[in-house]
């Protein structure tokens, strides 16, 4: 909070106790008084809004900042619970190579090999590797000639083949490449030259082909136990679109709509199929389907937030932000599934705060 609306805050309560002290202000002017303070603050609260505190994105914050980390802060290298990745050898090398002993070098005697100490090297190679299809032409004894065919999808005299192909698209779809950039990788590094139409066409074959695994994607989302679901707005050619997302464990799935609410969801056609636990961020329009509906957690520690911050500190909402911390960090530390016991000891915990929620709510 700034000082700026601390300052508003202070000006506020003033403006309320002395509001309350006149005794001849008549009523239609108290009205329009205590009107006015309730809109400007109203008016105060929705400027404190932001990502931190509600469900606004990151990219609505004003003037956002990356939050610098004071100096020795944390240790150098791999943090506490940081799930590190090892490097282990393989059973299956590519390639073996035995140094043997220079004999010449130990004492005299006879020697016998006795085992072998070994230690393996992982290593990448770019390069170009063209394949050569001959097809073999046969002529009987009339003249007749018979050419063996080419493999399917080889067509041209010179194309490019299925992994170049799927290795640009990786690059250009996953990690986000200008196409002139991929262009230089492949000329550089490969002596392939690739122009950018080409790479545009690689992406399209690549959207073609995703047919299938759509259909799949869909099928298997329909049936989950659990289901995440969830929307955001994007730009698409200038206009607003809907970034909808429907994803658990294994699968993930993407439709961009011009539309936010049921009629996008019924026409991308998961969850008027749904049966499981939807999770969401209690957006009016998953309701309409009938499914077991669970609400997001981190969409609540962000408006349990911004319920302390900004409505008159009610101390429940701080106090329920670190019960469904302190839930999180039990159930991850128990592999996913608390014993109930301790289960109830949550719930016991959560009727709690609830109650102090309806004692401590503010009059009208």
């Amino acid at each position: 909070m700034t000082i700026e609306n601390i300052d508003i805050e202070v000006t506020l309560q003033k403006a309320g106790k002395l509001l309350s002290e006149e005794k001849g202000l008549s009523p239609a002017m108290r009205s329009m008084v205590e009107l006015l303070v309730l809109l400007i603050t109203l008016l105060v609260g929705r400027l404190n809004r932001n990502s931190r505190n509600s469900s606004k994105p990151p990219s609505s914050d004003p003037n956002r900042q990356r939050e610098s980390k004071a100096k020795g802060e944390r240790k150098a290298g791999g943090q506490k619970g940081r799930e590190g990745v090892t490097l282990e050898k393989v059973w299956n090398p590519d390639k073996v190579e035995v140094i043997k002993v220079d004999r010449r070098k130990l004492p005299r005697g006879e020697y016998k090999v006795v085992g072998y100490e070994a230690r393996q090297v992982f290593d990448s190679k770019i390069s170009r590797e063209v394949t050569e299809y001959r097809a073999e032409i046969v002529e009987d004894r009339k003249g007749n000639r018979f050419t063996a065919p080419f493999p399917e999808g080889v067509a041209k005299a010179a194309q490019y083949g299925p992994d170049l192909k799927a290795h640009a698209v990786y690059m250009s779809q996953y990690q986000l490449i200008p196409y002139k950039r991929i262009r230089e990788y492949f000329e550089g590094q490969m002596g392939i030259p690739v122009s950018e139409g080409s790479l545009y066409n690689f992406n399209q074959e690549a959207y073609e082909f995703l047919e299938t695994f759509e259909g799949k994607g869909k099928a298997e989302l329909t049936k989950a136990d659990v289901l995440h679901v969830d929307e955001t707005s994007i730009n698409r050619n200038g206009d607003r679109y809907w970034l909808h997302s429907a994803s658990n464990s294994m699968w993930t799935y993407f439709f961009p709509h011009e539309k936010r609410g049921t009629e996008a969801m019924d026409s991308i056609g998961i969850l008027p199929l749904f049966r499981g636990i939807l999770c969401h961020d209690h957006l009016k329009s998953y309701y309409t389907y009938p499914c077991t509906h669970a609400l997001c957690n981190a969409h609540h520690l962000r408006e349990l937030e911004g319920v302390w911050e900004e409505d008159n500190k009610q101390r429940w909402a701080k106090e329920m932000k670190a019960l469904l911390e302190e839930i999180n960090r039990a159930t991850n530390d128990a592999g996913g599934i608390l014993g109930a016991g301790e289960s109830e000891k949550y719930r016991q915990r959560y009727r709690t705060i609830v109650q102090n929620a309806e004692a401590e709510k503010p009059s009208p």
